[in-house]
């Protein structure tokens, strides 16, 4: 039997977009409009999914005053 394991937010490397507004509370269009420019440090794409690094994002939001 193949089971999937729960892993908290906080613990992932990368989240998909549903995940990242969960874990920052920053709204879908928000996060598509940020990670859609071509010098987004923290996206990543496997194809044509988008996930975003966590670690990096968190740096990110840390550095700004608004977003």
């Amino acid at each position: 039997m193949n089971k999937k394991k729960d892993i908290p937010i906080w613990h992932k490397t990368n989240l998909s977009i549903e995940e990242a507004i969960i874990y920052t509370g920053i709204g879908r269009n928000k996060l598509y409009e940020l990670t859609s420019k071509d010098d987004c440090p923290f996206v990543l794409w496997v194809g044509n999914k988008r996930l975003v690094k966590r670690v990096a994002f968190d740096e990110y939001v840390l550095k700004r005053n608004m977003i």
